[in-house]
């Protein structure tokens, strides 16, 4: 089965983003805006027990955070992908490298890069249009980060939340 770990921003976050996506992100229906802790990996659903209890120890030792969004940035020209640009700080950067240093070795595809995507595969030219437009606009969000989600991929694509890990709180 698919897995991957992310963190969920606020409702106000999200429907800016959404206002996006809805228009340029193919992947709008398939999950919520999101910031990746963790890429999509392959994971035996037998271990899952254990990935948990890992993930949840982890959520135990990691005190609630602000995140700050002031900017879109790009991925270009390795894709023509624009998001909005998570402050990298230390607390977000700890969480990151400690779910990657789990037992479960969760592989790193990409240098991590925390952001919330709001569009993906445009061609160059709305790319470009959308990237010089989003740019000129000022973005602004302050938003407390005190959990993540494990997730699940469906069948049909979508993903869903297998569980909810939050800081500081006791192992169950």
């Amino acid at each position: 089965m698919k897995y991957g770990i992310t963190i969920f921003p606020s409702k106000p976050i999200q429907d800016v983003a959404n206002s996006y996506r809805k228009r340029y992100d193919p992947h709008y229906s398939l999950i919520p805006p999101h910031l990746t802790l963790g890429e999509p990996f392959e994971f035996d659903e037998q271990s899952v027990d254990g990935l948990i209890h890992d993930l949840k120890v982890i959520a135990n030792e990691t005190n609630p955070f602000t995140i700050n969004i002031n900017k879109v940035s790009t991925f270009t020209p390795v894709s023509n992908t624009i998001y909005f640009k998570v402050e990298p700080i230390k607390e977000l950067l700890e969480l990151e490298s400690k779910i990657h240093q789990s037992k479960f070795k969760i592989e790193r595809e990409h240098t991590f890069v925390p952001h919330i995507t709001i569009a993906q595969k445009l061609t160059n030219d709305e790319y470009s249009d959308v990237f010089g437009r989003l740019n000129m606009d000022k973005f602004q969000f302050e938003d407390k980060i005190d959990r993540f989600q494990l997730l699940y991929q469906l069948d049909n694509g979508s993903w869903t939340v297998y569980e909810t890990f939050v800081f500081g709180k006791e192992l169950v």
